[in-house]
């Protein structure tokens, strides 16, 4: 099985799919991990700090082959990353689709709101960034696009709205429910 974990950054993607390997065994691949891997190496022109829709342009190609290779393979993987494109079922047979969950994980604006200076403050919480510039507006926006390609696809999602706990189990059932 493949799990994609999305979202916009400092949603907790990283933090859910270490959990998630820490509960399932399942290991998880971050597309930050590949987007610094192609651009340190001079295989991809971005910038770093290039648009997430660039970005997602040049990795998702790349990433939809990986998914392809371990479902081939019968294996397990999370990705988890702001670059898979809404859409990313497009790139997939029924087959393939079968063996693919995907959850986005989703600020409302009133969490937002009233957590930003928490969200900034756990950005390390899993790993260590470099800090980067963020702007709460554009958070905002970000976020209340995401829910709405959600909403209209159809697909697995948690809004983050009164408290960030994440109880796996339920995330689980999420990802597991059909439709």
């Amino acid at each position: 099985m493949i799990i994609l974990i999305a979202g916009d950054t400092h949603t907790g993607k990283t933090l859910l799919a270490q959990k998630l390997l820490e509960k399932y065994k399942y290991p998880y691949f971050s597309i930050d991990h590949l987007k610094m891997g192609t651009i340190r190496s001079g295989q991809c022109k971005l910038p770093a700090d290039s648009n997430d829709m660039e970005l997602a342009d040049y990795l998702w190609p790349i990433v939809k082959e990986i998914i392809k290779t371990c479902i081939e393979n019968s294996q397990n993987l999370i990705i988890e990353g702001c670059y898979i494109p809404f859409g990313w079922e497009n790139d997939f047979t029924d087959e393939y689709r079968k063996q693919i969950k995907y959850i986005c994980l989703i600020f409302s604006q009133e969490y937002i709101r009233h957590n930003f200076q928490d969200i900034l403050k756990y950005e390390n919480v899993i790993e260590k960034r470099q800090t980067t510039d963020i702007i709460l507006e554009d958070m905002n926006k970000t976020n209340r696009y995401n829910l709405k390609q959600c909403i209209s696809r159809k697909y697995n999602y948690i809004l983050i709205d009164k408290s960030y706990l994440m109880n796996i189990d339920d995330i689980i059932n999420i990802i597991h429910r059909e439709g």
